[in-house]
């Protein structure tokens, strides 16, 4: 059993749902500060329910003269674990099956916490005078709200002045072998909320009424029809998902005075939050709506082209794999969208993400030392 092997599972047994940290910060600190980390844990939130967040950073002898801090990012917080009877092993017991380790977060991403831990230290016993600053900059409200976590962090990262060069996220991005994909950007996030104002009465008098419901259904029709934009050669076209719809007192023969539906735009950046609010707009007018919308930037797309970042940590994966990987922009949002503000490389790379957020999620034991190899090598890479 490796090093991060074991420090895979004591994350796991520590039982951190979002927003809880449930100590996996501390036992981090307790391997980083030997090591020589500066570690800060900053709170912010409500005083009754405060969000842990941890940076962490051991500067290289020129650090003051401008050489580079690459940063580990990442969350100590997982999702709720579902139903406990439909785990085939308790999600906070490390568990051993066919060849795979099972648990909460073992794939989302506590292994990969785990392996940039073991990979600093390993680099900095080989090369105690390394030149640049290697820094962690974690959270444990990344499932959440993600309002009091990263964003926060850098935040106060802008305020204390730090400068940071390049940032690998530990989100799980491969998809069938570790080494198989790394994030290299990703879309943007525009949510509303929609609603739509008629006249409630009774069924059998609908002249008497305005149903919102029949009033929306052209525009709604028209609006999944559109063409937003066409993407370009790193993220695919702009899309729009209704994800709820709601309207009605219960009863079946009122009919409601008004409608509510959610919805979401992943945006490339050949559109922008202000001209995809303007043009769906401008469809409900066109259609004689009453609406109002209440708009929410879950964060902009961001895009990191090759450079010393890519470079290093495809050479890093070709080493250790022998893979040649894809860079992708696809998938959900992460806290990169915060750091890119303040970072101007930000990747995303770690394990198989085939099992996160599942019941009986798990990564294979024989992806955790390569995983850790690839990070330790990108380090040799950037800061030797």
């Amino acid at each position: 059993m490796t090093a991060t092997v074991r420090l895979t599972e004591a994350l796991i047994s520590r039982a951190s749902v979002t927003p809880e940290d449930g100590g996996c910060q501390d036992l981090i600190v307790s391997r980083l500060k030997p090591l020589g980390f500066e570690c800060t844990t900053l709170t912010f939130g409500p005083t009754e329910a405060p969000v842990q967040n941890l940076w962490a950073i051991k500067k290289g002898q020129d650090h003051a003269h401008g050489a580079p801090t690459l940063v580990f990012a990442g969350h100590t917080d997982v999702v709720p674990t579902g139903p406990l009877e439909n785990w085939t092993s308790p999600p906070f017991h490390p568990s051993y099956r066919d060849g795979n380790l099972y648990g909460r977060g073992a794939a989302d991403m506590k292994t990969s916490l785990a392996a940039m831990v073991v990979a600093s230290e390993e680099f900095i016993s080989a090369n105690p005078q390394h030149k640049g600053s290697i820094a962690f900059l974690l959270t444990s409200d990344e499932e959440g709200p993600s309002v009091d976590g990263t964003v926060k962090v850098c935040e106060w990262l802008q305020q204390q002045q730090f400068k940071l060069d390049a940032c690998i996220v530990g989100e799980p991005t491969s998809v069938k072998q570790v080494g198989d994909m790394i994030k290299n950007g990703r879309r943007g996030s525009l949510s509303g909320k929609l609603k739509i104002k008629g006249v409630q009465g009774h069924i059998a008098y609908p002249h008497l009424a305005k149903n919102p419901i029949h009033l929306a259904a052209p525009a709604l029709a028209e609006l999944t029809t559109i063409l937003w934009d066409e993407g370009n050669d790193h993220f695919p076209p702009t899309s729009w998902q209704m994800s709820n719809i709601h309207a009605g007192t219960g009863a079946n023969n009122v009919i409601p005075g008004e409608m509510v539906i959610d919805f979401n735009f992943r945006f490339s950046t050949e559109s922008t939050p202000e001209e995809l609010q303007s043009r769906l707009e401008s469809v409900l007018r066109r259609h004689g709506l009453d609406f109002h919308i209440d708009w929410t930037l879950g964060g902009r797309p961001f895009l990191t082209r090759r450079g010393p970042l890519v470079d290093a940590i495809e050479q890093a994966i070709k080493r250790v794999t022998g893979l040649d990987t894809e860079l992708s922009t696809t998938g959900g949002t992460s806290d990169g969208r915060f750091i890119a503000q303040i970072c101007p490389q930000v990747v995303e790379f770690g394990p198989v993400n085939a099992t996160i957020h599942k019941i009986d999620e798990h990564v294979s034991v024989a992806d955790i030392e390569p995983l850790k190899n690839i990070y330790r090598e990108t380090l040799e890479q950037l800061l030797k």
